[in-house]
């Protein structure tokens, strides 16, 4: 290799080491807080859009609250809202409609290539090595998301 082709090379690998570790593999969520991919490895993911002036996604919070809460460590459900609130008017709108599950401040659909949905609820469930499994649309129920997960695993 020439010289010129060794600088060329080293010059990538700095650009590669330094900016890599830049990419952000995380999720911010709306208490400001962030959840790292890590977090997540081995856990079902089911990420559920939801809005306040949507009767099905009101009326399939608590059942998502109990998956959230009962399924846990092996089950992470996050919350987007659909009408891309942020900061406090989000807190105040979760606490409001008694949504205990984290909420993100972003939508996190093209991370697997899923289009922001056009019909309320949708529910996007990701499997535990993080491949978008399937994207459920109109309202879930825990019996439901339980029995889509096991699918393709027991729990």
């Amino acid at each position: 290799m020439s010289p010129r082709g060794l600088l060329k090379l080293i010059f990538f690998l700095a650009v590669v080491v330094a900016f890599g570790g830049c990419a952000k593999a995380e999720f911010e969520l709306a208490d400001g807080t962030s959840l790292g991919l890590s977090d997540l490895r081995g856990k079902w993911l089911i990420v559920n859009y939801w809005a306040e002036w949507c009767a099905p996604c009101r009326m399939e919070i608590p059942e998502l609250n109990q998956l959230s809460e009962e399924r846990s460590p092996d089950v992470v459900v996050l919350g987007v809202n659909f009408d891309g609130l942020s900061g406090p008017p989000l807190l105040k709108l979760k606490e409001k409609m008694g949504i205990r599950f984290s909420v993100l401040i972003s939508d996190p659909g093209p991370r697997w290539q899923a289009d922001r949905p056009t019909v309320l609820p949708t529910t996007l469930l990701i499997t535990p090595d993080g491949k978008l499994q399937d994207v459920l649309v109109g309202p879930q129920t825990r019996q439901s998301l339980e029995q889509a997960m096991h699918l393709t695993t027991s729990m």
